[in-house]
């Protein structure tokens, strides 16, 4: 019964992960970062963004879906 149970949170878990990562373009790229000016500043220049960055990341799509805010009623 244990594994059994074991197994239906696994696969849910998966199943789960697996619809996110769809949603996320995940399985779309081959690496996590899109070019080596994305890895530099997403591991070193991200305390302290700049114009000339913020360019960038527009210019070569960096981030993935925009998501808008709503405030709370």
């Amino acid at each position: 019964m244990k594994r059994l149970l074991v197994i239906l949170v696994l696969s849910s878990f998966l199943f789960g992960c697996g619809t996110a990562a769809k949603q996320s373009e995940f399985w779309e790229h081959d690496t996590q970062f899109k070019d080596w000016d994305h890895t530099k500043f997403s591991l070193w220049q991200y305390k302290n963004p700049t114009a000339e960055t913020y360019k960038k990341s527009i210019e070569q799509g960096w981030w993935g879906i925009e998501v808008p805010y709503i405030p709370a009623d």
